[in-house]
């Protein structure tokens, strides 16, 4: 239990921590309110206008990645972060107020979803990197994994309370609340004291930073199987807030309230994920792979439901093995990343992961229309297992694997490494361990 918590020990951690926490809290009671609001209020229950503004949201991550990234390794990342979480809060702000004054149309929120998403594109490499100057390299994969738990209790809390206020007072007071969880983030910035933060080297100035990056990403094959993997997920399979409000208000017929619960009960098993990640000494490739095919089958299950509590029930695997996939993921990326170019790497690896909604989510919101919310499950369940299935044949292929027969364990088969010579003449391939684990 010590080791999975090891990061908060830190001090300069443990504040992060505390005002990240604050502050996805209020980020999901956005969301939350956000969703709801052009779902019941200013459509009639549109998974389409649903998927239009996630992909409004998060489309500009593919745009913006490589200048993002590029601004992370180059500037100072704790003054960035005060201007990208100025500008959220602000926005936040406007988009309550237009709410409560009961001027928004829908495409206001569409305008402001776009809007966010281009500050968000900007801050969220930034924020991931971040993490690297509050903690030692042998603690980062911890600390990536308990960013995680930090945003999935997040995901508990955040989207309960914003249910229950959306009916109560309305999602424009929820909007303007998360305008002041912001704060807790800026001033936990501005107790951690610039002079104790590592000191990491910077991307140099100059032309062809953005295509060094991508140069670094095309030789690197272990962290491009990882990105399709994550990219196939990511399009077709981790829509879930359009998931669960079509199952939510189509399927069984409820209200904002039953749809944030359904958002916190998946939010237990993604936080169960997480801790579980945060207490593993480094992330594998087979956890990445493993955890992807385990979603898909947890995501089949949840299609299957035949009412609101068994579908509450299949939702905590679904959130434990997407968060476990996701958490490895990026902290495999991370660690193995050198760290003058980790910022254009992060940045390339959350543009394939949330990039791909503007994709994704438009497409699963109209399956849910035409074909019913169960068949968008089914298409997260095919997602999943087909990312398993990638990342499988890679490690096969790469890796030099072949079934043998083992006469010692009395006939049965299994995965052994084969020698190769590489094709310089250089020495043979890794032992079973490394080359499968990397």
């Amino acid at each position: 239990m010590r080791s999975t918590f090891k990061s908060l020990h830190i001090l300069n951690y443990r504040i992060w921590f505390i005002g990240a926490l604050v502050s996805n809290i209020g980020t999901w009671m956005q969301r939350t309110a956000q969703d709801w609001l052009v779902f019941d209020h200013l459509t009639r229950h549109d998974a389409g206008a649903m998927g239009i503004t996630m992909a409004l949201q998060l489309g500009p991550q593919l745009f913006l990645a490589p200048v993002a990234g590029l601004l992370a390794d180059r500037y100072n990342r704790r003054r960035l972060l005060v201007f990208t979480q100025s500008s959220m809060a602000l926005l936040s702000a406007g988009l309550g107020i237009l709410v409560i004054s009961g001027a928004a149309q829908l495409w206001h929120v569409y305008v402001f979803a776009l809007l966010l998403g281009i500050v968000s594109a900007v801050d969220n490499p930034v924020r991931q990197t971040f993490v690297s100057e509050l903690v030692r390299d042998d603690f980062l994969p911890n600390a990536v994994a308990l960013n995680s738990a930090s945003f999935n209790v997040a995901r508990m809390i955040g989207p309960a309370v914003a249910g229950v206020l959306t009916v109560a007072v309305g999602p424009g007071w929820v909007f303007l609340i998360n305008t002041l969880t912001f704060v807790a983030m800026l001033l936990s910035l501005w107790r951690i004291p610039a002079a104790t933060l590592r000191q990491l080297p910077r991307a140099a100035p100059g032309k062809g930073r953005i295509r060094e990056g991508l140069r670094y990403v095309r030789f690197r094959p272990d962290i491009v199987v990882v990105l399709v993997a994550i990219f196939v997920v990511g399009t077709l399979g981790l829509n879930f807030v359009l998931f669960i409000a079509a199952m939510v208000g189509t399927e069984f017929g409820l209200d904002a309230s039953e749809f944030g619960l359904m958002n916190s009960v998946m939010a237990i098993g993604s936080l169960a994920g997480a801790l579980l990640s945060a207490g593993r000494k480094k992330p594998r490739l087979r956890m990445i792979f493993g955890a992807s095919a385990a979603f898909g089958v947890a995501s089949g299950l949840a299609a299957l439901a035949p009412d609101y509590f068994w579908f509450g029930i299949a939702l905590v695997p679904v959130g434990l093995f997407a968060i476990t996939m996701v958490t490895s993921a990026n902290g495999y990326v991370q660690t193995t990343t050198d760290p003058i170019m980790r910022g254009r790497v992060m940045a390339l690896y959350l543009a394939i992961f949330m990039g791909g909604t503007p994709i994704g989510a438009p497409l699963v919101g109209w399956i849910a229309n035409v074909a019913g919310p169960r068949w968008s499950l089914a298409v997260a369940a095919f997602a999943g297992i087909s990312a398993a299935i990638i990342g499988l044949v890679w490690i096969i292929r790469a890796k030099h694997l072949r079934l043998v027969f083992n006469r010692r364990a009395r006939g049965l088969r299994y995965l052994s490494v084969v020698s190769y010579p590489k094709p310089d003449g250089a020495a043979p391939a890794q032992g079973p361990d490394d080359a499968v684990e990397r």
